[in-house]
């Protein structure tokens, strides 16, 4: 049986990888690995060491803590959590928010912050 922690911390290895464009290929390269052991990691059906996690959280940019933000509420909460407006608790496991999100940072910050501005509007009006 998968061990809650050993999903969240294979669910943040997949949002990272993801964000940074990487591969399970490029990743497994990277850290002396077959893709398929990522995989594994990944969908927590094999727990990664301390050892391949340090490196893991080199070849992905990120401290080693970044595997285990947010853990606390979703260990506690085996059901799928939503917050007051609707949105998924796991925002991150949804491909689309994930890819708007690295698109979002891909853009100039001058004119990243003016789409901020334009979506916080356009969100206040849908509400009203």
């Amino acid at each position: 049986m998968k061990h809650p922690i050993d999903v969240h911390v294979g669910k943040r290895i997949r949002h990272r990888r993801w964000m940074v464009g990487m591969t399970q290929q490029q990743l497994a390269g990277h850290v002396g690995i077959k893709f398929q052991q990522i995989q594994k990691y990944e969908t927590g059906m094999n727990r990664v060491s301390a050892s391949r996690l340090w490196d893991i959280s080199a070849a992905l940019s990120v401290p080693v803590a970044y595997f285990f933000e947010g853990i606390e509420g979703e260990v506690a909460e085996k059901a799928p959590a939503t917050t007051v407006e609707g949105v998924p608790g796991d925002l991150l496991a949804d491909k689309e928010a994930l890819e708007l999100v690295r698109s979002y940072y891909a853009i100039p910050e001058n004119q990243r912050r003016r789409l901020f501005d334009l979506a916080r509007v356009l969100s206040d009006s849908a509400a009203a």
